[in-house]
């Protein structure tokens, strides 16, 4: 009961002691910082076609690796739905992922771009496109947390995948890694 007690304490602390606002000097930075670039694309769940999402996504490294914070919809108080890593082909193409696991699980961005479905906002046209140029050599593995129409989160996770998905072969699936690193050389 004490224990129950003490952490309801320390809790009310957080709400009774202001933060800063955001913006504010000497706003203590966070790993949510930085998820600024904004994308929407649909997402297959579960066998159905959903979205658009709309992704808020930062650079964890040059690779690149990328992770996006996916949302049903741009309001402020949209509930956080699914997690993407956008990684780079060069690591996931070179034995860290299995062409079975790869088949059944990440989309090719390359492939996802190409379709249109993917739009890149609030950047100027040239921008958005050197965001998608370098999503173009990725992969992506996308987490379904929370379900649109669920009350609560049911504590199932869902491997979403890209609209219009293919499968590759392992040579295909080799060849990515090859196509992607030309593509980066070449500024494309």
């Amino acid at each position: 009961m004490f224990r129950i007690l003490g952490v309801l304490g320390v809790l009310s602390l957080f709400v009774l002691v202001p933060n800063p606002a955001i913006g504010q000097e000497g706003k203590v930075a966070s790993p949510a910082d930085g998820h600024t670039i904004h994308v929407t694309a649909p997402h297959v769940v579960a066998g159905k076609v959903m979205g658009p999402y709309h992704h808020y996504c930062k650079v964890l490294s040059p690779e690149p690796v990328i992770e996006c914070l996916c949302y049903e919809s741009n309001d402020p108080g949209a509930r956080l739905e699914q997690v993407e890593y956008i990684i780079a082909k060069s690591m996931t193409r070179r034995g860290a992922v299995s062409l079975a696991n790869w088949n059944k699980n990440w989309p090719d961005h390359q492939q996802e771009i190409a379709t249109g479905r993917v739009q890149v906002h609030d950047l100027p046209p040239d921008k958005a496109k050197e965001v998608a140029d370098l999503v173009a050599t990725t992969d992506g593995i996308i987490f379904h947390l929370w379900s649109h129409d669920a009350t609560v989160p049911g504590g199932n996770v869902v491997i979403a995948q890209s609209v219009g998905h293919v499968n590759l072969t392992e040579t295909e699936l080799k060849k990515g890694v090859a196509d992607s690193s030309a593509a980066k050389r070449s500024g494309k």
